[in-house]
């Protein structure tokens, strides 16, 4: 298979990456924050949608904005991190077909007026760019530490009060301190989460 990753790239990514709960005190810089999030838009989604937003939470003022709304398990970390990216999806995020979707200058229509639809539709695609997100910050060797543990409805209020962005999940991102990682937990066999038909 000549176009698959090397060993170094799938530990890198996948088999020996960890979820972060210390870090170092290293700054993580704009230009690489830029470089993030230009490398997690390159990943598919439906139509091209791209409904997933990022808020980078980076200054001491806006950690204590987002502070209130973090479980007790979720604040420490938090605050120590370099950022604190929330990871949300636009419900409007059909208003912009017309510009990625060029293919389909009717593509709007799909979603206009079916709520439902919108809601699947933002949901599934900005989860992937999620997922997408903290695969590419491993990439460019960052650290990641997806968490739940949140008042959704407190940062939507603070942070996206216009209404149309909901948050997802929140992700800090960084250097991480190997001292705060758990031992790996246990993973399902082949047989436990997969069948070939």
């Amino acid at each position: 298979m000549p176009n698959r990753l090397d060993a170094n790239a799938l530990n890198q990514l996948f088999l020996e990456a960890r979820t972060q709960n210390k870090w170092q005190a290293k700054d993580v810089p704009e230009s690489v924050l830029r470089e993030l999030v230009h490398v997690t838009g390159m990943g598919p989604t439906s139509a091209n949608c791209q409904p997933g937003r990022i808020l980078f939470v980076k200054s001491t003022a806006a950690k204590q904005r987002l502070a209130p709304f973090l479980s007790d398990a979720n604040r420490p970390k938090t605050m120590e991190a370099p950022v604190c990216a929330i990871i949300g999806f636009d419900l409007k995020f059909y208003e912009h077909l017309p510009k990625l979707f060029p293919h389909n200058l009717t593509a709007r229509t799909w979603f206009e007026g079916k709520a439902d639809h919108v809601h699947t539709t933002a949901i599934r695609n900005g989860s992937l760019q999620g997922a997408y997100f903290m695969l590419a910050a491993r990439a460019l060797g960052l650290d990641v530490g997806a968490m739940s543990g949140f008042d959704n409805a407190g940062v939507d209020k603070e942070f996206f009060p216009e209404g149309s962005v909901k948050t997802n999940f929140l992700c800090n991102i960084g250097y991480g301190d190997p001292s705060g990682v758990f031992a790996r937990s246990p993973r399902f066999a082949f047989d436990e989460m997969a069948k070939i038909l």
